[in-house]
C-alpha cells in the first residue's frame, strides 16, 4: 500500500483524541514493517503520552528497520512528557513519514532535524493537508495564544433566529442539534452573552453520552447573572467563567464562592473587551470557543475581529416577521463594501438542514 493509504490509516487514529487533547494538536501514527501495520496509536487525553510512543508500545513485534506514519511532526522538547523523537531513535525504526510540520516554536522542523541528523529517513507532505485541517484550531492558538473562535447560529430560510415573540426551539432538526453537541464536546470553551442567560437560562453543556463539558464563558458586563442561574449552578459539572467590567469586590465575591471564575476586563463601548477577553481564556489554555450568543454578542465579536469562522444552520422554514430577530445585530454595515468577507462555504447536509460553513477572511472594519 501507498504513504498515503498509511496516513490516512493515522488520520483516522487522530480523531479519536477529538475533544479530550486540547489545547494540544490531534495526533496519530501508525508502524509498518514488510508491508504489514504492526502497531497503531494517538494522543488519547491531554497531559498523557503522544501517539508514537502510544504506536510503538502497540507494536505487535519489533519496530527495527519499520516505517512510521504520523499526522505531525514529533515533538523534540520536554513537557508534559518526554521527546518522541527519543524513543524514535531507540525503537529502531528506520524511516518517518510526517503529515505536516508543527509550528510550535519548540518543535518547527527541529523534530525533523533531529531525526535526519540520527540517520532516519523523513518523508514530509504526506497528505498535508488533511493533516493540516485536523488542527486548525491548534495550529491558531500555538501560533496567536488566542482562542479559534467558531460563531454558531441557527436560522430558518428567511434569515430569522426566532420568531417576533422571540420563541426559537427548534429551529433546525435532531441531526443538526447532535451535531451541535459534537461541537461542544470538540471545543474547549462555550460562549453566551448575559441576553442569553436572562432570556433562556441555559445549561450549556455537552448532551452526548460520553462528551466533555466545555467551560462556560458569559459576557457580562455588569454581573447580572442570577446566583440561581444553571451556570452557577452546576459549577461542579462544567467550569463557569463570568467576564465583566465591574471591579466591585463585593458583587464578584458571591460568584466566587459558589465555584465560578470571575474576570475583570477593561471595557470597550460600555462592554466587556472581547480582545481582552480572548488573550484572558488563551492564559488559561482555552484553546477555542463556540461562541453561541444573541445576535448582539454575535456583532460585538465581528466588530472585535475575535471571530475565526462562521457556522450558519439553515433549516427551510420561513418565520418572517420585521421584527423577528437575525443572526447578526448591531448598527450593521453602512457601505456593502465593508461586509465582513468570508470564504467560500463548505455545504453538510444534516438531515433537512444545510449547515454553511466560512472562515473569516477579512474584517474592513479595521482596514
Amino acid at each position: 500500500m501507498s504513504d498515503e493509504t498509511y496516513m490516512k490509516m493515522a488520520l483516522e487514529c487522530a480523531q479519536k483524541g477529538c475533544g479530550w487533547v486540547n489545547p494540544n494538536p490531534m495526533v496519530g501514527a501508525v508502524v509498518v514493517k514488510d508491508g504489514r501495520v504492526i502497531g497503531m496509536g494517538y494522543h488519547q487525553r491531554y497531559g498523557e503520552l503522544h501517539a508514537e510512543r502510544n504506536a510503538l508500545a502497540a507494536c505487535t513485534e519489533s519496530p527495527q528497520n519499520a516505517t512510521m506514519y504520523v499526522t505531525l511532526e514529533p515533538c523534540c522538547h520536554y513537557g508534559k512528557t518526554p521527546p518522541c523523537t527519543e524513543a524514535i531513535l531507540k525503537s529502531g525504526v528506520r524511516r518517518v513519514v510526517v503529515g505536516t510540520v508543527d509550528p510550535n516554536p519548540l518543535v518547527a522542523g527541529k523534530g525533523i532535524q533531529v531525526l535526519r541528523q540520527h540517520g532516519i529517513e523523513v518523508t514530509e507532505g504526506v497528505l498535508r493537508e488533511a493533516c493540516d485541517a485536523l488542527n486548525v484550531v491548534f495550529f491558531h492558538f500555538i501560533q496567536t495564544r488566542m482562542p479559534y473562535v467558531l460563531m454558531k447560529y441557527a436560522m430558518t430560510m428567511d434569515g430569522k433566529i426566532a420568531t417576533r415573540s422571540g420563541q426559537s426551539k427548534w429551529i433546525t432538526g435532531e441531526t443538526s442539534r447532535r451535531h451541535v453537541q459534537e461541537d461542544r464536546h470538540r471545543y474547549s470553551g462555550i460562549m453566551v452573552g448575559i441576553g442569553t442567560i436572562l432570556a433562556d437560562d441555559p445549561l450549556l453543556t455537552c448532551r452526548l453520552p460520553d462528551g466533555r463539558n466545555p467551560v462556560r464563558i458569559v459576557c457580562d458586563s455588569r454581573l447580572r447573572t442570577p446566583l440561581s442561574a444553571r451556570v452557577v449552578q452546576t459549577v461542579g459539572k462544567a467550569a463557569t467563567i463570568l467576564a465583566t467590567c465591574l471591579q466591585d469586590e463585593a458583587l464578584a465575591r458571591p460568584y466566587r464562592d459558589a465555584g465560578c471564575d470571575v474576570l475583570t476586563l477593561p471595557s470597550k463601548d460600555g462592554h466587556v473587551d472581547l480582545r481582552k477577553l480572548m488573550t484572558a481564556l488563551g492564559k488559561k489554555e482555552i484553546d477555542s470557543v463556540l461562541l453561541e450568543g444573541g445576535s448582539v454578542l454575535n456583532w460585538s465579536a465581528l466588530q472585535s475581529g475575535v471571530v475565526n469562522k462562521v457556522q450558519a444552520y439553515v433549516a427551510p422554514k420561513l418565520f418572517g416577521g420585521a421584527d423577528a430577530k437575525s443572526p447578526v445585530g448591531g448598527i450593521g454595515v453602512e457601505d456593502p463594501k465593508k461586509a465582513f468577507r468570508l470564504a467560500p462555504p463548505q455545504v453538510t447536509r444534516l438531515g433537512e438542514d444545510i449547515l454553511l460553513e466560512s472562515e473569516v477572511l477579512t474584517c474592513s472594519q479595521e482596514s
